[in-house]
């Protein structure tokens, strides 16, 4: 970052705001749909093709649930779905202490591949969601990390440059697409490294 002070911090969402476990869904779906979990794991590969779509706002939710349904041969209500669905999160505390103490010296941006349903009954439920300065999410984007617009799109709702500010995600690829921006991106691996990553990126709040 050469000398240019932080003056944002963007994080990802899934395994460093929440941790997210897709195995609490498969299991939940089968439940309620009365089917063992292996009738559904043949389908996980179409299953990860379908939510890529979605992530990126090509299916409609509507879309995805009967579409997913198809693939896995399994009949079940929306409302289970739903519940399934969104049932996977688990707050990480320390990301949102870590979030509220860096509120008042810098701009918040939160970076995700996600979809509807989850923005809707989990990113945007967490208690911490209105300290983010801007929020940029793939499906409305229409763009997936590590693809370059959904980082630019962060870029412009800051209204910084990439050099000013730090991206923390769990996933490698992300962390290094973010850096050939230009950004101090950090690799999340615990929340004591990141605070430790973070001093050393300048971010003194940490």
């Amino acid at each position: 970052m050469g000398e240019s002070r932080p003056e944002a911090v963007v994080f990802d969402f899934g395994n460093v705001i929440c941790a997210f476990d897709v195995g609490r869904f498969i299991r939940a779906i089968a439940a309620s749909a009365g089917a063992p979990v292996a009738d559904i794991l043949p389908a996980m590969p179409a299953i990860g093709t379908l939510a890529a779509a979605y992530e990126t706002g090509s299916v409609t939710s509507d879309e995805f649930f009967r579409r997913l349904c198809n693939i896995t041969g399994i009949t079940v209500d929306k409302t289970s779905f739903v519940t399934a669905y969104t049932g996977i999160f688990t707050p990480i505390k320390d990301t949102f202490t870590l979030v509220r103490t860096l509120k008042p010296a810098y701009k918040l941006g939160l970076l995700s591949n996600t979809n509807e349903l989850h923005f809707l009954h989990n990113i945007r439920t967490v208690d911490i969601f209105p300290l983010f300065n801007a929020v940029s999410l793939s499906y409305e984007v229409r763009a997936m990390k590590p693809a370059r617009a959904i980082y630019d799109d962060m870029l412009r709702k800051l209204r910084l440059s990439a050099e000013r500010c730090v991206y923390i995600d769990d996933v490698e690829e992300y962390v290094r697409a973010a850096q050939q921006l230009g950004m101090h991106a950090l690799h999340y691996t615990g929340p004591e490294a990141l605070r430790t990553a973070l001093r050393g990126a300048g971010v003194s709040e940490a």
